[in-house]
């Protein structure tokens, strides 16, 4: 159905505002403004770091990532064509830097990870559960817990950790973590199911003993 152009929700303000926040952010980043860069920052080092930090096994690689990150805004801004929002081609650069230090690693240290199972797209849709139930991270609250959490996500797949904490951490739309993995809408859900899937089996011998840290199974 077709928006009206006077549609004035406070959802849709809201957005308009954002995207006129956004380009006025790259503008100014092209234009090498010392307040551009400031904001940049401003809004994004920390979400950056956050999900770096998610993504691969210390602070010192999500430092360097987060740092490799904006070097590359910075050089890249003119190629910004804005066929996504700023913040998905920035969350994008992350990925794909955290891919570059994973890769890293496993060639010096002599590692493969390997994706279980059979490949996203072959999966059943039968087996993609809707996204309706809370997610583990929201069941999981006081520090300690969020502790084990962490812990866990380090521990599962980082192709399916990386669309957890996109989803889940980041907060991204399946659209845009589709637009920030370069993969389909399918494969965006079937990962974060089995992503939330093998979370929760990772918990589930701590939890299970101490039963006010249960989690409670997903109800499609």
């Amino acid at each position: 159905m077709a928006t009206s152009i006077l549609d004035l929700s406070p959802d849709r303000s809201a957005e308009g505002a954002a995207d006129l926040e956004d380009l006025r952010l790259v503008e100014g980043l092209r234009e090498g403004s010392e307040w551009a860069y400031e904001e940049l920052i401003a809004r994004f080092q920390q979400p950056v770091y956050a999900l770096a930090l998610r993504l691969l096994s210390g602070q010192t690689e999500a430092c360097d990532v987060a740092q490799e990150v904006f070097l590359k805004v910075f050089r890249n801004i003119g190629g910004f064509r804005g066929q996504s929002s700023l913040k998905t081609w920035i969350y994008r650069i992350t990925v794909n830097e955290a891919h570059n230090v994973r890769r890293w690693f496993a060639r010096h240290r002599r590692r493969e990870v390997e994706l279980d199972g059979a490949p996203d797209d072959l999966r059943d849709w039968a087996e993609i559960i809707p996204d309706g139930s809370r997610s583990p991270f929201e069941r999981v609250v006081d520090g300690e817990q969020q502790v084990m959490v962490e812990a866990a996500l380090k521990r599962i797949n980082p192709i399916f950790r990386e669309a957890v904490a996109l989803r889940d951490i980041a907060d991204l739309t399946y659209e845009e973590i589709a637009t920030v993995l370069g993969v389909s809408l399918g494969t965006v859900k079937s990962r974060i199911l089995r992503g939330r899937e093998a979370l929760r089996e990772e918990l589930a011998g701590s939890l299970n003993a101490r039963p006010s840290l249960r989690l409670v199974p997903e109800n499609g």
